[in-house]
């Protein structure tokens, strides 16, 4: 995935990309009390202190089902009266198959093409002009469309998502330029920028089985020959209501949502549900490397191991674990790398929980212009070594459980992020391990960390990616290395 910025999600960082609407979802005001206690865990974060826990959160969700198959999860929330609405569908590029990756993108492109009734491009037009905005992105387990809009007008959103379920229609000239649209994505968020090409470059070498190692975008050749019956196809497959589950939070009776909602979406049949992802990814046994060599004006390298996700009993301590390593410019690798040795210019890690399968724990850095990106590598691999040999501080543990406690409940501040949290673990497993996600952070201590590192960050469950520049001619350009953090549409 490509292009985007960062949000926390749950103390994780996950894509949230602004997508194709008219502007970023504006974060709405919420509860004093919500306000005041993060305020007090940031305070408590930045001073080291003992941390104050807040493990009463619970998300008061309303779930329903509708004959057809089609989830609804309802969460009330009147602090403004707006709604954000979303509808999700569990198809990604882990549901691709080589040779026609990248159909998910492309479809979620065409959706915007009209149906029977709505004409293409008319459906953003009508979110704007009830005073809302509209979005859409895809990832490798889902595809996911929002919109927030005021409660009042909830209606209209329900009624145009119930009819491009099961009305999509578009011919060759609507086809056509969006195809060469999505082909010009890629050009610019993957094959103009090195890094991300990198990125790239170590999933498909880190998965040897699964999906997973495709670019969500797809690969150029199979997009060049992507065709219309190709995207109908993938239509009429995967965009079925048992394949799909709403989330709406807002100011709204869930008894009047839920009527609205079954109403419009009733008449949509259901079908046959769409194949199964049946691959498993093998256990890596060595280490694996993969160079890519290509004009950028510096190097970059990324370690990437395989993890297992939100499922898993070690999930929270590997999310502690990466606020550890690189949770803001006073973590180890900021702390080591840049500041006292001044070997980087940038360092970082990431870890998605929500997950289907098991992802990836990735570690990366570029360095300075004169320092070599091979001793940036190995002062990498001595940060993870020395977290094995040694347990942290306890200062450290709870300044990194207190950071990820205050992203998490500042973060209910916005009607927008409740909505995707909720749809995030709800595609990955299921809503209500949202609940225990304060009390799991909690209780991580010091040689949870030491284990995890140890067990997961080996030297035989690797794989190592490098960047090594090529000159750039004289009068070419070549942008700076950009991070890849989401897919942008």
């Amino acid at each position: 995935a490509v292009g985007a910025g960062w949000l926390i999600a749950a103390g994780s960082r996950v894509p949230v990309p602004p997508g194709r609407g008219p502007g970023p979802i504006r974060e709405e005001p919420m509860k004093t009390i919500l306000r005041v206690l993060a305020a007090l865990v940031a305070c408590l974060a930045l001073a080291g202190i003992a941390p104050l826990r807040a493990q009463e959160i619970r998300f008061n969700v309303v779930p329903y089902r509708i004959d057809n198959g089609l989830r609804i999860l309802a969460l009330e929330d009147h602090s403004i009266p707006t709604v954000s609405y979303y509808t999700f569908f569990r198809v990604g590029s882990r549901n691709e198959q080589l040779g026609k990756t990248g159909l998910s993108h492309l479809l979620e492109h065409l959706m915007f093409k009209g149906t029977k009734t709505v004409a293409p491009e008319e459906y953003s037009k009508i979110i704007q002009r009830n005073g809302g905005n509209d979005n859409a992105f895809t990832a490798e387990d889902a595809t996911t469309y929002f919109a927030t809009l005021a409660s009042d007008r909830v209606s209209v959103v329900i009624d145009l998502e119930a009819d491009r379920m099961h009305n999509l229609t578009f011919e060759d000239a609507q086809f056509t330029p969006e195809h060469q649209v999505v082909m010009e994505e890629r050009r610019l968020r993957t094959d103009n920028n090195p890094v991300a090409a990198l990125f790239e470059l170590i999933s498909s070498t880190a998965y040897e089985a699964h999906p997973y190692g495709w670019p969500v975008i797809g690969f150029m050749n199979d997009l060049r020959q992507a065709t219309r019956d190709d995207a109908l196809t993938y239509y009429r497959t995967y965009y079925e209501p048992g394949n799909a589950f709403v989330v709406c939070v807002g100011d709204f009776s869930s008894a009047e949502l839920l009527q609205k909602i079954t109403a419009a979406f009733s008449p949509v049949p259901a079908s046959d549900p769409p194949p199964r992802v049946r691959a498993i990814e093998p256990q890596q046994r060595g280490e694996r490397r993969a160079v890519l060599r290509r004009e950028a004006q510096l190097p970059f390298v990324a370690i990437a191991y395989h993890v297992p996700n939100l499922s898993d009993k070690d999930a929270a301590a590997l999310e502690v674990l990466s606020t550890v390593l690189a949770g803001g410019d006073s973590a180890r690798l900021h702390q080591h790398l840049v500041y006292e040795k001044r070997l980087a210019r940038d360092v970082g890690a990431s870890y998605d929980v929500t997950t289907i399968d098991p992802s990836l724990f990735m570690l990366y850095a570029q360095p300075l212009p004169d320092k070599a990106v091979g001793q940036l590598e190995k002062e990498l691999v001595a940060e993870v070594e020395r977290l094995q040999r040694t347990p942290i501080s306890e200062h450290d543990l709870i300044k990194a459980k207190n950071g990820l406690e205050a992203h998490f409940i500042f973060a209910q501040d916005s009607l927008f992020y409740q909505g995707m949290l909720l749809g995030q673990y709800e595609s990955s497993g299921g809503w209500r391990a949202i609940d225990s996600y304060l009390p799991k952070v909690d209780a991580v201590t010091a040689e949870d960390l030491k284990r995890v590192a140890s067990l997961y960050l080996t030297a035989a469950n690797r794989t190592v990616g490098t960047l090594d520049p090529l000159p750039v001619p004289p009068g070419h350009f070549v942008p700076p290395a950009r991070i890849p953090q989401g897919t942008v549409h």
